[in-house]
């Protein structure tokens, strides 16, 4: 579980493969739905924009691509992070990138934050439910426990992410 691949092996480009096509498809679908990352919700991503993130990640592919199980994690959290990308991103193309922040944060103004709250904790938590019922009938073996701790690592990924959105728009409404 804990074993490293030799670098540079044909296990390593496997890995190195599925790493960069799911977080190719999280860029890409990033990009797709928000190319001015006037929506990324990950301030990290935010401040180094594309120029600096897509290096940096394929940096960070090449040694976790030597490490299966976390390399199984942030496969399943790319994968899953670009599925909601587009889920919403043919909303977010048809009104523009700045008119859907600004649908979504009159939205939040008109909606009590303890209904937001719960119901972006009812949806954490139920997403997170299936990772862990994953990854505890897993028997340890490597890929759906990798899969499992994914889908908890996405729920809790949207639910922190979304919830700091909220909380800055509502700081800013504010000031």
């Amino acid at each position: 579980m804990d074993e490293l691949v030799p670098f540079l092996s044909r296990e390593h480009f496997g890995w190195l493969g599925l790493l960069l096509f799911a977080r190719g498809a999280d860029f890409y679908s990033t990009w797709f739905t928000s190319p001015t990352l006037v929506l990324e919700g990950n301030p990290i991503s935010k401040s180094l924009r594309w120029k600096l993130a897509i290096p940096l990640n394929v940096a960070v592919c090449v040694p976790l691509a030597m490490w299966p199980l976390p390399a199984i994690i942030v496969c399943t959290l790319s994968v899953l992070l670009a599925a909601r990308h587009f889920h919403y991103a043919w909303v977010i193309r048809s009104l523009g990138e700045e008119s859907y922040k600004a649908w979504l944060v009159e939205r939040w103004e008109h909606t009590p934050i303890g209904l937001f709250v719960f119901c972006l904790f009812a949806h954490g938590l139920l997403t997170a439910a299936v990772g862990i019922a994953v990854a505890c009938f897993s028997e340890k073996r490597l890929v759906p426990l990798g899969i499992g701790v994914g889908i908890v690592a996405y729920a809790l990924a949207v639910t922190v992410y979304t919830l700091n959105a909220r909380w800055r728009n509502r700081r800013a409404a504010r000031d």
